[in-house]
C-alpha cells in the first residue's frame, strides 16, 4: 500500500501542476486517489506549507470539491471518541453534518446561475433557503462549546486551545454573516451575481469549517476526554441540553435538560436593614426581574447569575468559579479589562453599551459593587431588552 508520506508528496506535485497551468479536471482523479489514505490533518499541513512557499490559495481552492470531500471522508473514518449521546460524540457528529451541508450549499448556490430568472429557480432557491436556515441554527453548536466545554477546560488549566477555538468561532460567524447578507439581498441581484456571491461565501465557510473541525476533532476533543472525568461529563450534559441543539444534530442527542438541583438551605432567612427574605423568596425575586444579572467578585471570579425564564444570552453553571476573562471572546477582553480596572480604581459610573440583537435593542450595563466601607466587592452585569421601553409614548395610568 502506498504510504502517507508518498501520498503527501503526490498532493504537493498535483497542486504544483495546477499552479503551472494544468487543467483541474485532469488532476481531480489523481488528487482523490492521493488523499485516500491521508488524514485531514496531513492534508491541511501540506496546504499550509505550500501557501507559505508562495502557492496562491486560489490554486489550492481549485480542488476544493475533492479536498472538502476528503475532509468529510477523513472525519467519517475517525474512530468515535465517545458513545452515542455523549456531548463530545454529538459535537463531532454535528461537525460531519455541517461539512455535508456546506458542500451541498455550495453545489445548490452554484446551480442558480443556470436558471433564467428567480421565478424559474424557485425550487432551487427554496433548497438554498433551507440550508441557510440550518447554518443560522448552528449557533447552538458553538454556544455549547463556549458556555459549557471551554469554561470547564479553562478551570483545569487547559486554556490556550479553547481561546484559539473561540477566536475561530468568531471568524466562522463573520463568514456566516457575509453568507446571510448575500442571501438577504437576493432580490436585488441578478441570478448569476447571486449565484457567484453565494457560492464564494459557501466555499469560504466550507474551508473554514473543515480546518476548524479538524483541530477540534484531533486536538481539543481528545484532550477534553482525558482531562474531564466521566462524572463531570454527566454534570455537563444537562447544561448542553439547556442551550439546545441544531436541526441536524444526531437523533442520539438529548432533548431535555435535567432539573438543576437547588443549592443552599431552603427556609434560611437573610436579615437586612429594610426587611428579611428567605432563600426561596430572594431567588424568586432575582429571577423575576426583567433583567439578567451576573456577579463577578473582587477577584474577577464568576460567582452568580440569574436563571431568568427567557435569557437573552446563555449562561451555564460551568462558568461559576471561572475567571471572567474566560467567559469572553479574545476580541472583547480589552473592554472587560478596562471596565474592571476602572471600577477597582474608584470609578462609580456604570459602563453602558447597547446593541441590536435578533431584531431587539439590548442594553448591557456594568455596575461597581462596593461594601459599606467603600471596599470594592465586585462587578454586577445587567442585560435587558429595552425594545418596548424605547417605543413608549404618553402615559399609562390604569391596568
Amino acid at each position: 500500500m502506498t504510504d502517507a508520506k508518498e501520498n503527501k508528496g503526490k498532493i504537493r506535485e498535483i497542486i504544483k501542476r495546477l499552479h503551472g497551468g494544468e487543467n483541474v479536471d485532469k488532476v481531480k482523479a489523481e488528487f482523490k486517489e492521493a488523499i485516500r489514505n491521508v488524514s485531514s490533518m496531513e492534508i491541511a499541513q501540506v496546504e499550509e506549507e505550500m501557501i507559505k512557499e508562495g502557492v496562491p490559495v486560489e490554486e489550492i481552492h481549485k480542488l476544493c470539491d475533492v479536498h472538502l470531500a476528503a475532509f468529510s471522508e477523513s472525519l467519517k473514518r475517525e474512530k468515535p471518541l465517545a458513545p452515542e449521546g455523549h456531548p463530545v460524540r454529538t459535537l463531532m457528529e454535528e461537525h460531519q453534518a455541517m461539512l455535508d451541508l456546506a458542500a451541498e450549499l455550495k453545489r445548490e448556490a452554484g446551480a442558480l446561475k443556470d436558471f433564467p430568472s428567480q421565478e424559474a429557480a424557485a425550487d432551487k432557491l427554496k433548497k438554498v433557503e433551507v440550508l441557510i436556515g440550518h447554518f443560522r441554527a448552528a449557533e447552538n453548536h458553538y454556544l455549547r462549546e463556549e458556555n459549557v466545554l471551554f469554561p470547564i477546560l479553562q478551570k483545569k488549566g487547559f486554556t490556550q486551545p479553547p481561546t484559539i477555538m473561540w477566536m475561530e468561532h468568531d471568524r466562522i460567524r463573520a463568514i456566516k454573516k457575509d453568507l446571510h447578507a448575500a442571501w438577504d439581498g437576493r432580490t436585488s441581484l441578478p441570478l448569476p451575481d447571486l449565484s457567484k456571491k453565494m457560492e464564494a461565501a459557501a466555499l469560504a465557510l466550507s474551508e473554514m469549517l473543515a480546518a476548524h473541525f479538524m483541530k477540534e476533532n484531533s486536538i481539543l476533543f481528545p484532550a477534553s476526554m482525558k482531562i474531564i472525568a466521566e462524572d463531570e461529563w454527566a454534570e455537563m450534559a444537562p447544561q448542553f441540553d439547556a442551550i439546545g441543539y441544531c436541526p441536524f444534530s444526531p437523533p442520539s442527542a438529548p432533548t431535555g435538560a435535567a432539573a438543576a438541583s437547588k443549592a443552599g438551605t431552603e427556609g434560611t432567612e437573610w436579615v437586612f436593614e429594610t426587611g428579611r427574605l428567605n432563600r426561596d423568596e430572594l431567588e424568586a425575586i432575582l429571577f423575576a426581574l426583567p433583567v439578567e444579572l451576573s456577579f463577578v467578585d473582587a477577584d474577577d471570579t464568576v460567582r452568580f447569575f440569574s436563571q431568568n425564564r427567557e435569557r437573552i444570552f446563555p449562561r451555564t453553571p460551568a462558568v461559576l468559579g471561572l475567571n471572567v476573562r474566560g467567559c469572553h471572546p479574545q476580541k472583547s477582553l480589552h473592554i472587560v479589562e478596562k471596565i474592571l480596572a476602572d471600577f477597582k480604581a474608584g470609578r462609580d459610573e456604570p459602563a453602558s453599551f447597547w446593541i441590536d440583537f435578533k431584531g431587539r435593542k439590548i442594553l448591557i450595563q456594568y455596575f461597581p459593587v462596593r461594601g459599606r466601607d467603600g471596599r470594592y466587592l465586585g462587578c454586577l452585569e445587567g442585560v435587558q431588552d429595552i425594545t418596548a421601553a424605547r417605543a413608549l409614548e404618553g402615559e399609562k395610568r390604569l391596568l
